[in-house]
């Protein structure tokens, strides 16, 4: 199941928004990612979050339309996106795209790109989408279709990375590290419609660049270590 999640960040590509939001299944805002949702014409089926970004005249008109909101505590360990992500995950969402999540507050987007490493995605296939850019996660390896000349970038998080195997980039790695705090995996580039990356130890953040604005799903296959 397909559940796209609209966050309270920049939203700087409604037509994005819109096109992925007539492939999924489940439309989920984080808070005051609803009223963005509503100025694009669309209806979520969920709200998830404090709801402290709601006004009062949108609450009533998202109860009204049937969609659910699950408010929690101001209080509360989590963000309105992680809430988000795990509801998505607890309604079966195998494949989950997050728009709106970056830009504007430097920690906001930080922390937004590193929830894909939230646990209970493992196995999951799990985005952030923004233009011409999706983000996501390597914990194992990947297959990902794209374009020759398409960028894709591979960043270690939370530590160095190693025995990197890569086909179908410019600069392949055949079993190497690629280090925390250093920028050797900038900026690769497709030579064939697929990509697939493995690697042996650690997260390997990617980020892949296409040509044009995406408005289709990005198209992950999850290898077996």
């Amino acid at each position: 199941m397909k559940a796209l999640i609209l966050a309270n960040g920049l939203l700087t590509h409604p037509d994005q928004v819109r096109a992925l939001a007539q492939q999924a299944d489940l439309l989920i805002a984080a808070d005051g990612g609803s009223e963005r949702a509503l100025a694009l014409g669309l209806r979520p089926h969920l709200v998830v979050g404090d709801l402290d970004s709601l006004p009062l005249d949108t609450w009533r008109a998202l109860e009204a339309s049937g969609t659910v909101l699950l408010q929690y505590p101001a209080a509360t360990d989590e963000t309105d996106l992680e809430l988000a992500l795990r509801q998505a995950v607890a309604r079966g969402a195998d494949e989950i795209a997050i728009c709106a999540a970056l830009g504007g507050r430097t920690d906001q987007t930080l922390a937004n790109v590193l929830l894909l490493a939230l646990p209970e995605l493992e196995g999951r296939r799990c985005s952030i989408v923004e233009g011409k850019e999706a983000v996501f996660l390597i914990r194992s390896g990947v297959e990902v279709a794209g374009e020759a000349g398409d960028l894709l970038s591979l960043i270690p998080i939370g530590g160095d990375c190693h025995g990197i195997w890569t086909e179908g980039l410019e600069y392949p790695l055949a079993g190497g590290t690629l280090f925390l705090a250093r920028a050797r995996g900038i900026s690769n580039v497709f030579t064939a419609p697929r990509a697939r990356i493995r690697v042996g130890q650690g997260l390997l953040l990617a980020v892949h660049r296409a040509r044009e604005v995406r408005t289709t799903w990005p198209d992950l296959t999850l290898l077996e270590g």
